[in-house]
Order: C-alpha cells, then sequence, then structure tokens
C-alpha cells in the first residue's frame, strides 16, 4: 500500500505533485522498456559455466519488478493528485 499526500492548502498542490509524478511514470516505464529490449542472451554466459544466463536472467526480472514498482508507485501518487485536482476544480466552481 502506498502512502499518499493529503493535498490542503498549505502544501503541494495537486498540479505539481501530477506533473512530477507523471515525469516519474513516464521515465520508469521508458526504463522497463528499455531493459526489455536490451540483450541477455546465453551465449554471452557460457563461458561462466551452465547456471550464469540463468541467474542473469533472474536478476533481469527482479530488475524489471523493482521498475514496476517504482511505476505503480509513481501512478498512484500521479492519480491521486489528478482526483485531487478535479475535486477542488469542482470545490471551486
Amino acid at each position: 500500500m502506498t502512502t499518499l499526500p493529503t493535498i490542503h492548502i498549505n502544501g503541494t498542490g495537486a498540479s505539481s505533485l501530477w506533473h512530477e509524478y507523471q515525469t516519474v511514470r513516464k521515465a520508469t516505464a521508458a526504463a522497463i522498456d528499455a531493459l526489455h529490449e536490451a540483450t541477455c542472451n546465453a551465449r554471452d554466459f557460457y563461458p561462466q559455466g551452465p547456471d550464469a544466463y540463468y541467474r542473469a536472467r533472474e536478476e533481469r526480472h527482479a530488475m524489471l519488478a523493482h521498475l514496476r514498482h517504482v511505476h505503480d508507485y509513481a501512478k498512484a501518487w500521479e492519480s491521486h493528485a489528478a482526483v485531487s485536482a478535479l475535486q477542488q476544480e469542482h470545490a471551486d466552481a
């Protein structure tokens, strides 16, 4: 569960948070795509022994999981800020 901020008049504005965390989300999405595209080929590991490629592949999956976790964290903040901004618009109307 992600601890999300209370957006209020004395704190950081919803628009600022939305833009900042949108930037983080987009950057992590790009990093996920880049890591998916990066080479991880068994022929590059066979001199290290029969298990090296499988270890490298497991490490790669773990790194992708970390990136997805950061992506989901940023998305939660971004969504929270967007909802708060809409609620503020309706309250001001």
